[in-house]
C-alpha cells in the first residue's frame, strides 16, 4: 500500500522528469555537466535560443530543484545540483530497478 509519503516522493520526481522533458533543457544540463562549475551569461551563446527562452528553461529546471543559482543585477550564475541530481537516479532506480520483463 502507498503512503502519503510515497505519492509526495512520486509527486517530486513527476516534477524532475517533466522538466527533462524537453530537449533545451538536456541541452542545459549538458552544457553545466560538462563545464562542472557555474555557469553564467554564457549559456546564452551556448544556445541556438534567445535570452529569454533560455531564461524559461533554467527556470523550470530550478524550480524542479535540478540546478541552483544565484542572480546578481545583471549577472546570473547556474550549476547543476549533484545531491539533487544522485536523489533523482535513486528514486528512479527504487521506482523501476525490481521490474523484470514478461517478454
Amino acid at each position: 500500500m502507498k503512503t502519503q509519503n510515497d505519492l509526495e516522493q512520486y509527486e517530486v520526481l513527476a516534477l524532475a522528469c517533466k522538466a527533462l522533458a524537453h530537449p533545451a533543457r538536456l541541452a542545459i544540463l549538458r552544457h553545466l555537466a560538462e563545464r562542472k562549475s557555474c555557469i553564467c551569461g554564457e549559456l546564452v551563446t551556448l544556445m541556438p535560443l534567445s535570452q529569454a527562452t533560455v531564461s524559461q528553461h533554467l527556470k523550470v529546471l530550478k524550480e524542479a530543484g535540478l540546478i541552483s543559482g544565484t542572480i546578481d543585477g545583471p549577472k546570473s550564475c547556474y550549476c547543476i545540483d549533484a545531491a539533487a541530481m544522485a536523489r533523482l537516479r535513486e528514486r528512479i532506480d527504487e521506482l523501476f530497478g525490481d521490474l523484470q520483463s514478461c517478454c
